[in-house]
């Protein structure tokens, strides 16, 4: 995971349109400016609005020249979804770490009966590297409002990003609709002591 490094630090974000991967990587992207890094982003949104595949790129550094993560380097993969998890897992660096939610959401292939749902997909993840399964679904019911669980898996990914508390805390309130904030700050706190 990175650590502060003076050269470009690596997350790529996953999941399915709807999950609030964009507003993930914005938050993402102001804490790592807080903290005084060179930030860039790259989007993709495929199919967002149907429940297709959406992946950002973030890379934060002292100097970053390009927004886009070259398969084999990304320092992270926090996916919100685990299909998506190992269709991005080409990705991940050796040594990297997954985040992932517990979740699954069969895509539409699935749902009209073309094709099966994975049933080895946490076998596989796990012969990729370091890999996290978090219940982020689970807790963000818990908090009464799913819309949450990027932000509880921010909070997970700030256990390895060392930005000061007061960073996350400040693109939070930056980047959420202020009537949230509150109940995003929690979330937050929940993911980071997870």
């Amino acid at each position: 995971m990175p650590n502060k490094r003076l050269d470009a630090n690596n997350i790529t974000i996953c999941g399915v349109g709807g999950q609030g991967i964009i507003l993930a990587s914005d938050v993402l992207c102001y804490a790592a400016f807080l903290e005084g890094f060179d930030v860039k982003k790259s989007e993709v949104h495929g199919m967002a609005q149907r429940g297709g595949s959406v992946i950002t790129h973030v890379r934060f550094g002292k100097k970053v020249y390009s927004p886009l993560i070259e398969e084999g380097t990304t320092d992270c993969i926090l996916a919100f979804e685990k299909l998506e998890a190992l269709r991005y897992i080409g990705y991940l660096r050796k040594g990297g770490t997954v985040i992932v939610d517990n979740r699954e959401i069969p895509p539409m292939s699935v749902l009209v009966g073309q094709a099966d749902y994975p049933t080895n997909i946490d076998q596989r993840l796990r012969k990729s590297g370091n890999i996290q399964f978090i219940d982020a679904t689970k807790m963000a019911l818990e908090l009464g409002n799913i819309r949450v669980v990027n932000i509880i898996l921010l909070g997970v990914l700030s256990k390895f990003l060392y930005f000061a508390k007061e960073s996350w805390e400040e693109s939070i309130r930056k980047n959420i609709k202020e009537k949230y904030v509150d109940l995003n700050v929690t979330a937050f706190i929940r993911g980071r002591e997870f």
